[in-house]
């Protein structure tokens, strides 16, 4: 009985994977924007590239899609390298360039046409915590250009930065980060 239900649990877990396409990210085309408040005075935006990762995504069934992404904590760019250099000091970050940010789903909620809940455990400065994404599908076609499948999506959330050990100066500067990602990703081979 036990060899029939390990079968039945192996075909069940094959299907699924079998139904899910594996799309890789095109890192000139993703990135994560964030904005905070910074002393009631401004907004201030950054954002980060270089992704590297994949989408298992099934069209059909996206809640048995995945998403595992990272990106190098240097990548950051605010417009301003004295304060790219502050963030990545030991009063934010103390990064280095070995230091990755790393996002890897764990659970995809369906919530209309094209829209989903994508729950994550963020990692970042050491420290891993589970967040969620407001996603949306854009697009998937042809890309016109590469000639192959490709699939475009957005998504937002807010995070602390106290929850990620990066919360000094708040409350003068909000804890409060809005978080916008777009990403394009395209068919694996």
């Amino acid at each position: 009985m036990k060899s029939l239900v390990l079968a039945a649990l192996m075909s069940a877990s094959a299907s699924m994977a079998m139904a899910a396409d594996k799309y890789m990210l095109d890192s000139s085309h993703s990135q994560v924007l964030f904005s905070y408040n910074h002393l009631g005075f401004s907004t201030t935006y950054g954002m980060f590239s270089g992704f590297e990762g994949e989408i298992m995504f099934d069209q059909e069934n996206p809640a048995n899609s995945t998403v595992s992404v990272s990106m190098p904590t240097k990548s950051m760019f605010t417009g301003w390298e004295a304060r790219e250099a502050h963030f990545m000091s030991d009063d934010f970050f103390g990064a280095t360039d070995e230091d990755m940010i790393t996002f890897t789903s764990t659970g995809i909620e369906v919530t209309g046409e094209g829209t989903a809940k994508i729950t994550g455990d963020l990692t970042m400065n050491e420290v891993t915590k589970s967040v969620v994404l407001d996603a949306n599908l854009n697009k998937v076609d042809n890309h016109p250009m590469q000639n192959k499948p490709w699939a475009g999506f957005d998504a937002t959330t807010t995070l602390l930065r106290s929850d990620f050990n990066v919360g000094n100066f708040a409350p003068f500067i909000s804890d409060e980060v809005e978080v916008r990602i777009s990403l394009e990703a395209m068919k694996a081979e």
